[in-house]
């Protein structure tokens, strides 16, 4: 490998280790990073000079946007930091993001133009990683995915030429990108459909007592509840420092009508089991959690568990749901209410899976020594399995494993050839490897 023509050609960009700032540069969001160099690119040029230069040493590359994902901890490679590359410009409703951005700094943009984009719950996380697999956010009923909103990108294939991508250029490779993941290419521009938003009302339900009635009204009333509403039911344990301990329902309306947003929360502030801690209005900005970094002092746990799309949330899916949480104290729950203007969108029109799912949901046990063996994970596993088995699909942005076999787990089959034709035309030789991986067809 010869990393001294990459720094002979890209000088000041590239570090290697032993260099100054090495050990800060392989510190990402989620974890520490060991490979064998980092570029840090200033120009969608020196991003070019990266990717020809790992395409012809035979190199995998790992792109890194806010760097939350698991693939930054797989050793050697090498990894394009984008965070230079984080732009956002508007042009009346278009939003030109820079691949390197974060949701927070897009959305904070976006106000001061009374402008929304449905990103994810935190604003650390990268436009780029989370766009390319989809991204489920508090919008997502009213206006889709965050690639629902995708117009355009700015491309760095894998022969290491820049193209622009959009619903009349190079169209199949635009359906890839909307859910496909990383397996085509570096974007380092997104070129985003605004959607007019002034404020939101952000509402957190307390939940007592047993779940399942619940989940069953929860279930009900997002049967028939405006778009404007979408909800997340989360329980996790007391070790988890991010939330509080206990079962909350959040909720985010769009615009600032607390009064219609509590019509549609009624059902559920009208139980016994569900009371009101906070609705209110504010900025969407505000709305974004920000998620402290990993210490690597003290890694977290695994994780034993996964997450699934499922066409309808049944009376079978919350028992199994809410036996897990009972059954693993060290455990988390998590459900995201989809539909509306998420499944206005025809399957074939992107990538991303089941697009007639009404609910998403996570569950997993921490694998705490001490607390879990090899019988209990085995254990785990078979309980998640058979809830997995209830879905229609795997949400690939929300799964902590870097195991190649979550590909296959995340598009059907005719989905996963269409996928693989794509990859062959723009990435034969698999330059682009560090991701849910799509193999060539």
């Amino acid at each position: 490998m010869r990393i001294d023509a990459l720094i002979s050609e890209l000088p000041g960009r590239v570090l290697t280790a032993g260099d100054e700032g090495w050990d800060a540069a392989r510190h990402f969001h989620s974890g520490v990073g060991d490979p064998d160099a980092i570029v840090r690119p200033t120009t969608v040029a020196e991003v070019a000079a990266a990717v020809r230069w790992a395409a012809a040493e035979g190199v995998p590359i790992v792109v890194r946007s806010g760097g939350h994902s698991d693939w930054g901890s797989v050793p050697a490679g090498l990894t394009i930091d984008l965070g230079a590359l984080n732009d956002v410009e508007i042009d009346g409703r278009t939003v030109r993001v820079g691949g390197g951005a974060t949701w927070g700094l897009v959305a904070h943009t976006l106000a001061e133009h009374g402008l929304g984009v449905s990103s994810g719950d935190t604003a650390s996380v990268g436009v780029g990683g989370l766009t390319l697999g989809g991204g489920i956010g508090w919008m997502v009923r009213a206006w889709g995915l965050a690639a629902d909103q995708l117009v355009g990108v700015q491309l760095v294939t894998a022969s290491g030429e820049t193209i622009e991508v959009t619903d009349a250029e190079h169209p199949e490779l635009m359906w890839a990108l909307r859910g496909g993941g990383g397996n085509f290419g570096v974007v380092t521009r997104f070129d985003f459909r605004a959607h007019a938003l002034d404020s939101v009302v952000f509402a957190t339900l307390g939940v007592t007592g047993d779940a399942r009635p619940v989940l069953r009204a929860l279930r009900e009333t997002l049967g028939g509840a405006p778009r404007e509403l979408t909800v997340t039911y989360m329980d996790v344990p007391a070790m988890d420092p991010n939330a509080p301990a206990g079962a909350t329902i959040t909720a985010v309306w769009i615009g600032g009508d607390e009064d219609s947003a509590r019509t549609a929360l009624a059902p559920l502030l009208d139980r016994d089991d569900v009371h009101e801690t906070e609705i209110a209005t504010t900025a969407y900005p505000d709305v974004l959690m920000e998620m402290p970094a990993a210490d690597p002092d003290s890694p977290m746990p695994g994780f034993v568990g996964g997450n699934t799309l499922l066409r309808q949330l049944t009376d079978d899916a919350i028992e199994r749901l809410v036996a897990f949480r009972e059954a693993n104290e060290a455990s988390v729950l998590f459900l995201r209410s989809l539909g509306g203007a998420f499944s206005d969108v025809p399957q074939e029109r992107s990538a991303f899976p089941a697009r007639d799912a009404t609910w998403f949901a996570m569950a997993g046990a921490f694998d705490i020594p001490g607390l879990v063996d090899d019988e209990s994970r085995s254990a785990i596993l078979g309980a998640w399995n058979a809830i997995e088995a209830l879905g229609a699909g795997v949400y690939g942005n929300f799964t902590t494993s870097t195991d190649t076999a979550i590909a296959g787990k995340m598009y059907p089959p005719a989905t996963m050839r269409r996928l693989a034709a794509v990859k062959r035309e723009w990435d034969p030789a698999n330059v682009f490897s560090r991701n849910h991986n799509v193999l060539p067809g």
